[in-house]
């Protein structure tokens, strides 16, 4: 699967997100709630990785300088390709370059790095819905538009295995 360096939301926006994926699966469209393993946790990934060592990948970042906290505000949503759904936040000056730092410093090679962290490419975002049809697009946005827009502090990190869902905390947030 992959290995993803994700984000994590403060308490309040994380059980605001939580709460609009049990909304939406109550209404019948897919979320992160129970896709694949339904361990997934609200999260801002800023790589993803298609190969990977655990160990290399921890050292890496965690040898970067804490950024700590960051906040966000997440004010619009978007359909991307293959039925995603997500929030889009606003972008804070810093955030497109320590993710460009973070890449670098994880020296991903292409084959490794997914294309869409690639830094100039990545799109910032928070995913709501997986595998929506159309139909359901105007379902999705009128319950996020309920809770936007959404402050959120992205005060702690993780790599996250996307194939079994497990979160491995990180002692910095890069």
């Amino acid at each position: 699967m992959a290995l993803a360096v994700c984000l994590l939301l403060d308490g309040p926006a994380d059980r605001a997100v939580r709460r609009l994926w049990q909304r939406l699966e109550r209404q019948g469209v897919p979320t992160l709630a129970t896709h694949t393993h339904g361990r997934h946790v609200p999260h801002l990934s800023l790589a993803v990785l298609r190969s990977w060592d655990l160990d290399a990948v921890r050292a890496a970042v965690e040898a970067l300088p804490d950024a700590g906290p960051t906040r966000v505000r997440f004010d619009a949503v978007a359909a991307f390709r293959r039925g995603r759904m997500s929030l889009v936040p606003s972008l804070p000056s810093g955030l497109a370059l320590r993710q460009e730092r973070l890449v670098e410093a994880i020296g991903a090679s292409e084959d490794a790095l997914h294309w869409h962290y690639v830094p100039g490419v990545w799109t910032p975002h928070l995913t709501v819905a997986t595998r929506v049809r159309l139909t359901q697009a105007p379902i999705v946005m009128e319950a996020a538009y309920e809770i936007l827009p959404l402050a959120a502090t992205l005060d702690r990190a993780a790599l996250i295995d996307a194939g079994s869902g497990v979160v491995h905390p990180l002692n910095t947030v890069p």
